[in-house]
């Protein structure tokens, strides 16, 4: 007989995935292209957090404010369908849903954007690298796991910056509730580790929304099977499929 899914995790990566641009490189590409062009190619030479680090200071240095960063960071492309689709999902009674933001971007680019689109209250948290604006209008950006600290052990290829599948299990951990279903829209290489520790069940499976033609569906079909992949895999290209996938999720699930 049929039983309702009452309760849901969506779990969304930033970049590319919830957003349609990068929001690291799109600052540059912006305010300061030959910057962008530095990070290019330095970016196998440095940790990538810390190569954004850097990369703000020497805007700072060269005049670039607070305000043009925020300007560029609310008009950085974003689909509307998107925000349709997660404000949707999010209004529904049932199931009810739980919003998780995971991404390697960091507080103060991300809270900017959801801010402008009207999103900010889309997340239960948003776990990220922290970044914090100094008097002086410089954006101070850190890595989640402080290189000086104890690092994650993570065996798969994450970031030293973060481990998004610990931080994956550390909210489910947090958090207590038992989730009917845990869906988690991703497309880069970084989101392979959260989603080897997504579920299959006799009657369901968790499911990742994975964007096609980037890292995480070049992992998956390299990597899945040998890393025990158990999760349902829906491809998408357009945030207009997130939408429409959104629209026809089942909320129920037949049971012996």
């Amino acid at each position: 007989m049929p039983q309702d899914i009452l309760k849901q995790l969506i779990v969304f990566d930033f970049d590319w995935s919830l957003a349609d641009q990068d929001s690291d490189r799109w600052i540059f590409e912006v305010l300061a292209p030959d910057l962008r062009r530095k990070m290019k190619n330095l970016k196998d030479e440095i940790q990538w957090t810390d190569l954004v680090a850097q990369s703000l200071r020497e805007l700072h240095a060269r005049g670039g404010t607070r305000e043009e960063i925020e300007g560029a960071l609310r008009i950085m492309p974003f689909h509307p369908a998107m925000i349709r689709g997660v404000k949707t999902v999010k209004a529904n009674a049932t199931p009810e849903t739980t919003f998780l933001c995971l991404s390697n971007a960091n507080s103060v680019f991300i809270s900017t954007i959801l801010e402008s689109k009207g999103l900010q209250d889309l997340f239960t948290e948003v776990i990220t690298n922290p970044a914090e604006w100094d008097p002086s209008g410089l954006l101070k950006l850190s890595r989640r796991v402080d290189p000086s600290g104890p690092q994650h052990s993570c065996k798969v290829g994450c970031s030293p910056n973060m481990c998004k599948g610990d931080e994956l299990d550390a909210f489910l951990q947090r958090h207590k509730t038992q989730f009917d279903r845990v869906i988690y829209v991703g497309d880069g290489s970084n989101d392979f580790c959260p989603i080897l520790r997504l579920r299959r069940r006799v009657q369901l499976a968790d499911m990742v929304f994975c964007r096609q033609y980037r890292g995480l569906q070049k992992r998956i079909a390299k990597e899945g099977e040998e890393e025990g992949l158990k999760c349902q895999i829906v491809y998408w290209a357009g945030a207009w499929e997130v939408e429409e996938i959104f629209s026809g999720l089942p909320n129920t699930i037949d049971t012996p």
